[in-house]
């Protein structure tokens, strides 16, 4: 059983930052593709950013290329999205996910998901 548990959600100004991790549980951490995804309210789940299971590889939404960056841990089975200049339409709840390789951006090949932290930018 893979469980996720998200964390470091919280309001803050706009041009502030934040710093999500995601504790993972389960031994095949360091085997997953991880990713970032947010839903806004009324809105669709959209795909923030993803990392390959060896950390080389990563891929970024353009709404937020520049601004945020993904980043693991495998020895602390944790994935972290640190996220600067923050917008007010970054506002949203942002949940972590897994998949075994490739990484993709798609949220439906996503296997395992938490339960979701939420970020309120405030202009």
């Amino acid at each position: 059983q893979v469980q996720l548990v998200e964390s470091g959600g919280g309001l803050v100004q706009a041009g502030g930052s934040l710093r999500l991790s995601c504790a993972v549980s389960g031994r095949m951490f360091s085997s997953y593709t991880m990713g970032w995804f947010r839903q806004a309210p009324g809105k669709e789940r959209e795909f923030v950013a993803a990392i390959t299971w060896s950390g080389v590889g990563t891929d970024y939404s353009d709404s937020v290329k520049g601004r945020f960056t993904i980043s693991r841990d495998n020895a602390k089975n944790t994935v972290y999205l640190q996220m600067n200049s923050l917008k007010p339409e970054d506002t949203a709840v942002y949940y972590c996910a897994a998949k075994i390789p490739p990484l993709v951006r798609g949220p439906d090949q996503y296997r395992y998901w938490g339960q979701g932290t939420q970020v309120t930018v405030s202009s």
